[in-house]
C-alpha cells in the first residue's frame, strides 16, 4: 500500500457505530452495506468485529475504493467492493444478486482523502484547481457551476446549501466577474467571498467555508442522493435489520432526522384503545435521537466536532405502499430515483 490510510484517516465514533451495527451484523450469513466506504476504517472495524458478515462497500471515488480494498485484503472472502454512487443502492444489490440485507452505514461528508489531497480544489485553505469532484469520471465541476450557471440558481445553491446570509450579493459579484475573469482556481472564490462579506457580523472561520459546501453539495449531488437511497436502504432491509448515519452538517442531518421520524411516528386518533398492525411505526429510535462527539473524542479526531449519529431499526417489513407520509418519502424519491437516475455511473 503506497499510502498509510491508518494515518490519513481516523474514523469518527469508532466504537459507538460498531456498538449500533453489531446486533444485525453477527447473524448467521448477515450481509452489510458500507454506502460509503472511503478509507475503510469503519468497514474494517466491522468485519473484525463479526466474522459472519459480507460486507459490499460503495464509493465513487476511484482512488479510495483502491486503497481501502488493499487495506482489507484479508478479508477478500467476506468484502466485495462496489464503485458507485450510494443512490444505486438498489442497483448495487440487483448486481450482486443480493434482494436484502441486515444493515447499512453511512459516514456522509468528504472523506478524510479529499480533505486532505490539496489537488481537488474541497479545501479553502488551499490553492488548487476549483473541481469539488468525488467521482473523477463524472463531468460536472465547481469551475463549471461557477462560470455557467444563471444568477438565480447560484444564489439558491449558496443560501439553500450554504445557508449564506450573503448568498445574493456574493453570486451577483461572480456573474461580474467571470465572463473577464473566469473562475478556475479556489483562491478566486476564496478572495471574492472576503471581500463580498462584510467585517461585521462574520461567523467563526473563514468566511468562504459556506460557499466552498453549497458549491461541494451542488456539485456531487449530496442531499438529493441522499434522499434517494435512505428509503432505498429501507425497502431492502430485513426486520431488524439497521440504518446507520453519520451527519456533519444541518442539511444532513435535517434529512436523516425527518426520513427516520416518519417512520417511527403512529398516526392514528387519539384515544384509540388499540393500535393497528398496519398503523404501527416501522421503524425503532435506536439512539433516541443524534449521538455527539464528548470531548475526549473531539480531541482525538477534531473531525468528530460537528458529527451527529443517529441509527433506527426495522420493526416490521416495508409493504408495497405505507399508511401516511412515509409512504410519499419512500415511493416518491424512489420513483423520482429511477425514472432520473437509472444506471448512470
Amino acid at each position: 500500500m503506497n499510502k498509510d490510510v491508518t494515518r490519513i484517516h481516523v474514523p469518527v465514533l469508532l466504537d459507538t457505530c460498531v456498538e449500533l451495527m453489531l446486533p444485525p451484523i453477527s447473524r448467521p450469513q448477515a450481509v452489510a452495506v458500507d454506502c460509503t466506504l472511503g478509507l475503510a476504517g469503519h468497514a474494517e472495524a466491522f468485519l473484525k468485529a463479526s466474522d459472519t458478515v459480507h460486507l459490499l462497500g460503495i464509493d465513487r471515488d476511484e482512488e479510495a475504493l483502491e486503497l481501502a480494498s488493499q487495506r482489507l485484503e484479508s478479508f477478500a472472502d467476506r468484502f466485495t467492493p462496489v464503485h458507485s454512487s450510494f443512490d444505486h443502492f438498489s442497483d448495487v444489490l440487483d448486481d450482486a444478486g443480493i434482494e436484502k440485507v441486515d444493515a447499512a452505514f453511512l459516514d456522509l461528508g468528504l472523506s478524510s482523502l479529499q480533505i486532505d489531497e490539496t489537488d481537488r480544489g474541497f479545501s479553502y485553505n488551499t490553492d488548487a484547481p476549483l473541481d469539488m469532484r468525488m467521482d473523477s469520471t463524472q463531468t460536472l465541476t465547481a469551475a463549471e457551476v461557477v462560470n455557467s450557471y444563471p444568477l438565480e440558481d447560484l444564489i439558491r445553491i449558496f443560501r439553500e446549501y450554504g445557508e449564506e446570509k450573503f448568498s445574493a450579493k456574493i453570486a451577483r459579484r461572480i456573474v461580474e466577474i467571470r465572463d473577464d475573469t473566469p473562475f478556475t482556481h479556489s483562491s478566486q472564490i476564496v478572495q471574492l467571498v472576503d471581500a463580498a462579506v462584510p467585517r461585521r457580523g462574520r461567523p467563526a472561520g473563514n468566511p468562504a467555508k459556506r460557499v466552498f459546501q453549497a458549491l461541494r453539495i451542488e456539485v456531487n449531488g449530496e442531499l438529493d442522493k441522499l434522499r434517494s437511497v435512505l428509503p432505498q436502504i429501507a425497502l431492502h432491509l430485513n426486520v431488524g435489520g439497521r440504518i446507520v448515519v453519520e451527519s456533519y452538517h444541518s442539511l444532513e442531518d435535517r434529512t436523516v432526522k425527518s426520513f427516520f421520524a416518519l417512520g417511527t411516528q403512529t398516526h392514528v386518533p387519539q384515544g384509540l384503545p388499540m393500535i393497528p398492525d398496519d398503523l404501527k411505526p416501522y421503524f425503532r429510535d435506536v439512539t433516541h435521537g443524534a449521538i455527539k462527539a464528548d470531548a475526549a473524542e473531539i480531541e482525538r479526531n477534531p473531525r468528530s466536532a460537528s458529527v451527529r449519529l443517529r441509527a433506527v431499526e426495522l420493526t416490521k417489513e416495508l409493504p408495497d405502499h405505507v399508511p401516511g407520509d412515509f409512504d410519499n418519502w419512500v415511493h416518491s424519491h424512489l420513483t423520482t430515483h429511477r425514472a432520473s437516475q437509472r444506471r448512470p455511473r
